[in-house]
């Protein structure tokens, strides 16, 4: 969520952030209704500050034309009982005026609220201007040592790539048809050295994380309130990619959602906090399984392990003080994280600076990591010409969620007395599976059919060093 007072100062820079991310919210409209909110609160205000003078002054007042009754009759009592009654009505009727503006403000609240949570969070100056992924501009490549994605897999290995369909049928590593016999569309089974690679890499990422990185390892729920999921700002804008637990037809008292990300989890931990700034900042690490409706991906990767609807993650989440400076080094810090465990991997890949209309409503910031995988991209004389897919996703996103979840810290402790700011988040994910799957097996296929297993990953596979 924006800063309203921010807005009020600036409303063109929203409406512009809006526009270069492509999104439609009515920022007039919203300006407008604060402002009629904000003169309802004066007004209301004003009557409160005049029914409690007189309501000091209407006491004495009485009492003394109370004395003044004594021994008057006819119009003149007349006179001095109607002042009396006058006096005595007009502090309620001042309170029934105030309660009506108060349900006019009340009835404003949730027009304000609705637009206000679909204001975007406005790019960083320094991002690229662009329409969507196909505007995104490239910073640098890695590959390892003795091969170039650039070039075709076949004249640098020696041998037709398989793609990871093909060896996972060959090395028997999931079974498709039986997943989609299970759960339907973009479903498998993980099977035998398939499953046991997906919760090697899973593991290993997380030992990356925590016993190199120092960060802290999270159990956190997958099944959420929807408090939840606004308030790290995948509802209202993505609400179509959540899986839904209607609790509330079956008696509960509130829905309940599928996460899609370990982020939901880990940013929800210290909702409505306020930390201790020496706390911070706190970097959290969890390993959970996620799920996607991929609503509007039909006939998108339909076939693999590439676009499933559920999987499991590792994600990092890094909360700190409200400084850009240290945000933007921690955004720097997160992707070199990835990068060092995507070299120990011998994975091939590229960073990508997203565009102003690739970053999604919260993000200042945003650079997807995409691996190489071989068994992507055109296919020429039946030979596929490899394709980066992403597969890390870093963002930065200062106060925004942290606003959403009255997420705060005060110098000196949570029990302090001085003022209070809204904490700065950032996320990226660490390793995703079994989609990592598809780059970790087709670049390190042999010519023989088998899959060398990386170094890194071998202590994780019982030493082995080959599947197949």
């Amino acid at each position: 969520m924006i800063d309203l007072k921010q807005l009020r100062e600036n409303p063109a820079r929203f409406a512009l952030g809006a526009k270069e991310k492509g999104i439609h919210v009515d920022i007039e409209r919203l300006v407008a209704l604060d402002a009629e909110r904000r003169a309802l609160q004066t007004e209301a205000e004003k009557l409160r500050a005049e029914q409690n003078r007189l309501a000091k002054e209407s006491g004495p007042q009485i009492g003394k034309l109370k004395g003044q009754l004594k021994g008057k009759h006819g119009a003149e009592a007349a006179a001095i009982e109607a002042e009396i009654e006058a006096l005595s009505k007009k502090p309620a009727a001042l309170k029934a005026a105030g309660q009506e503006l108060e349900e006019k403000i009340r009835g404003l609240e949730p027009k304000i609220s609705e637009i206000l949570l679909q204001v975007p969070q406005p790019p960083d100056g320094d991002v690229p201007k662009g329409k969507g992924s196909e505007d995104n501009v490239e910073i640098r490549r890695w590959n390892p040592a003795g091969f170039d994605a650039g070039k075709p897999f076949e004249a640098q290995r020696g041998f037709r790539p398989k793609s990871h369909i093909e060896l996972v049928r060959d090395l028997k590593l999931a079974d498709f048809e039986r997943g989609v016999k299970l759960a339907g569309t973009r479903s498998y089974i993980l099977t035998g050295d398939g499953m046991a690679l997906h919760m090697a890499v899973l593991r290993y990422a997380v030992d990356f994380m925590t016993l190199k990185q120092g960060f802290s390892p999270m159990s956190v729920p997958v099944l959420v309130r929807e408090e939840a999921m606004v308030g790290t700002g995948f509802f209202p804008a993505g609400r179509e990619q959540a899986y839904m637990v209607e609790e509330s037809k079956r008696g509960g008292g509130y829905d309940q959602f599928l996460t899609g990300t370990g982020e939901v989890g880990l940013m929800g931990i210290h909702m409505d906090e306020i930390l201790d700034t020496a706390s911070l900042p706190l970097k959290y690490v969890t390993v959970s399984t996620c799920f996607r409706r991929e609503a509007g991906a039909a006939g998108k990767d339909t076939a693999g392990l590439y676009r499933i609807h559920q999987f499991d993650k590792v994600e990092q989440v890094v909360i700190c003080e409200a400084d850009e400076a240290k945000s933007r080094e921690w955004h720097k810090r997160m992707i070199g994280f990835v990068e060092e465990l995507l070299q120990g991997l011998e994975i091939p890949y590229r960073l990508l600076q997203c565009c102003t209309g690739d970053l999604g409503v919260k993000n200042a910031d945003m650079v997807d990591i995409e691996s190489w995988m071989p068994g992507r991209g055109e296919v020429k004389d039946g030979v596929p010409q490899g394709e980066y897919g992403e597969t890390h996703s870093a963002s930065r996103l200062y106060d925004y969620q942290c606003r959403r979840l009255n997420m705060r810290y005060r110098a000196g402790g949570a029990g302090g007395k001085g003022e209070t700011t809204f904490c700065h988040s950032l996320n990226n994910t660490v390793l995703a599976s079994p989609r990592f799957l598809i780059p970790l097996l087709e670049n390190h296929q042999q010519a023989d059919g088998s899959v060398r297993i990386p170094a890194a990953l071998r202590p994780y596979m019982g030493g082995r060093e080959r599947i197949g």
